[in-house]
């Protein structure tokens, strides 16, 4: 395909065209960054490591909302693509490079920011946080990992003809243990079908401790990562070091998805994705476990 060339008249028009006609917003990047950690110390050597999803939050050194927590995030700089400023962002507050890095939505509600019309957009980062270092930036007081737990319940549904209406509350507490921080949002998610196409929106109805809309925004990912998770299992192997145990990997999958797996069903799915080494590591369970790797041809091949 050749190269959109200009032409002398669209060049002339360019040159009298005025940006500033209309009010435009700053553009931001925030930052879900989940990980799988273990939770406190381990209480018996032959029973696996207790490990929880967590999330990264930043507690806030300026106003507004400070001494709130918020996800990792900045402005876009002139010249950079808002994925440049993703990855910018997530390697000043943790470190890393080359972490799986996906768009989840774009918030540009009315009032979502005090200070302005600021448009978020808003990526899930899932990293090995054994490996990252956090190192909190300029506007934030320090950098912390937080267990992520969500109950969710059907407060109403109403079913008519070719329309249907599901209202959930959902009630997410992060906590960090070593700090005995406890944070806590309820939101509303309405979702409509309708002409069988569906419609969600959510609702903040309380926030304690939280920044700006980040409940939703957490919330949103989570829920995104399950689904993506469930469609295509490569995801979770972000979570995992170069080795692993099998048994460690469906636990990361249970953490995800929140709700326990079969093992043989498990193994079976996963099977083409895994390749077993000739090691073997001591403690994990009641026998040595076999280590196992990525098959990185299964990883570039399978759909």
């Amino acid at each position: 395909m050749k190269p959109y060339k200009m032409s002398k008249e669209e060049r002339e028009y360019l040159k009298t065209y005025d940006i500033t006609a209309f009010e435009r917003p700053s553009i931001a990047t925030d930052i879900v960054v989940f990980s799988i950690l273990n939770d406190g110390e381990r209480e018996n050597i032959r029973k696996l490591q207790k490990k929880s999803l967590k999330v990264l939050l930043i507690k806030r050194a300026s106003f507004p909302y400070k001494d709130n927590w918020a996800m990792p995030g900045g402005f876009c700089v002139p010249g950079e693509d808002v994925i440049d400023t993703a990855k910018r962002e997530l390697y000043e507050e943790t470190n890393v490079k080359d972490a799986y890095l996906k768009l989840v939505d774009v918030y540009g509600e009315a009032k979502r920011d005090p200070r302005g019309w600021i448009i978020s957009n808003t990526f899930i980062a899932l990293i090995d946080g054994e490996k990252c270092e956090l190192r909190a930036g300029t506007d934030a007081w320090e950098a912390k990992w937080f267990s992520v737990d969500v109950a969710a319940e059907v407060t109403h549904k109403n079913v008519k003809n070719d329309e249907v209406f599901v209202e959930t509350d959902y009630e997410i507490t992060f906590s960090n243990e070593e700090s005995n921080l406890i944070l806590t949002a309820l939101l509303k998610e309405t979702k409509a079908f309708r002409k069988y196409h569906e419609s969600v929106c959510y609702e903040i109805v309380e926030s304690e401790g939280l920044a700006f809309d980040h409940g939703k925004n957490i919330l949103t990912a989570l829920l995104r990562l399950r689904n993506d998770v469930e469609h295509d299992l490569r995801i979770a192997f972000d979570f995992m070091p170069e080795k692993f145990t099998l048994t460690g990997l469906q636990n990361v999958y249970e953490l995800i998805l929140d709700k326990k797996l079969l093992t043989a069903n498990f193994r079976r799915k996963i099977s083409d994705y895994v390749i077993e080494t000739d090691e073997v590591i001591e403690g994990e369970g009641f026998r040595p476990a076999k280590l196992f790797q990525r098959n990185v041809e299964a990883f570039y091949s399978c759909g």
